[in-house]
């Protein structure tokens, strides 16, 4: 893990450098009495489709937002479509290696309405009115034994992604009995009343053809969690 007093000022500091490139368009996104603004990066033709890529909702997920960076800075994201990303939708909670933002609260529980925390209304106030071929929000969980998914709306890239990251001998977490290896299919409204709020793959299942979180085991080594992010997010991409 990249090491330094404070990660969000050298996730941030690398997405401007990359920026300068002409690949990414980087701007930032008020958060009304939020400690600081958001990042969101465009990349990619405007008239293509578009995937959405976020991560960093709960602070004390770390993988997510660096293997997002990586990605773009290896060039793998397919040129085929165009991208809006969100490197962390929690920056002071990336900072203090928190679940919560500064405020205490929990970010990916506030997408209900317009938005319920300042990191949620910028989100949502930003994506309104788009559309998007696929998004996906990159998480982890502490207690998992391997990658799993949740996917909503119907579809099946989620199968392709575990078939992926399978192939590529990482472990599938088996969940439990009554569920499909490795894959959620939960109901929208069901499981926000289940959380206590919407999450953001909630809010914007909506307006995706195509919605999936994805979760890393927190205990499996820092590099195994961000090739499988990686591996998982190209394998949604390429299943489109």
């Amino acid at each position: 893990m990249t090491q330094t007093r404070d990660p969000y000022r050298e996730l941030e500091r690398r997405w401007r450098q990359l920026s300068t490139g002409g690949n990414f368009r980087l701007r930032e996104v008020a958060c009304p009495n939020a400690a600081c603004s958001l990042l969101c990066v465009e990349s990619g033709d405007p008239g293509l489709a578009t995937v959405a890529i976020a991560a960093g909702v709960h602070g004390d997920e770390p993988a997510g937002p660096w293997a997002l960076l990586a990605l773009a800075e290896s060039r793998r994201l397919d040129s085929r479509f165009a991208y809006r990303i969100w490197p962390c939708t929690n920056p002071t909670g990336l900072r203090m290696g928190t679940r919560t933002n500064a405020d205490g609260v929990d970010v990916n529980r506030t997408f209900g309405g317009r938005g319920e925390s300042s990191e949620a209304k910028a989100i949502l106030d930003a994506n309104r009115d788009r559309v998007f071929l696929l998004s996906v929000d990159l998480h982890e969980d502490c207690d998992a034994s391997g990658f799993y998914c949740y996917e909503y709306g119907g579809g099946t890239i989620g199968l392709d992604v575990i078939a992926t990251l399978e192939k590529n001998g990482y472990p599938i977490d088996p969940l439990d009995a009554a569920l499909e290896r490795g894959r959620m299919v939960p109901d929208r409204v069901e499981e926000a009343e289940l959380l206590g709020g919407f999450s953001y793959s909630l809010a914007i299942a909506p307006h995706a053809r195509h919605t999936l979180t994805f979760e890393t085991p927190s205990s499996a080594p820092w590099s195994t969690r961000l090739a499988m992010h990686g591996e998982a997010v190209c394998a949604a991409i390429a299943a489109c």
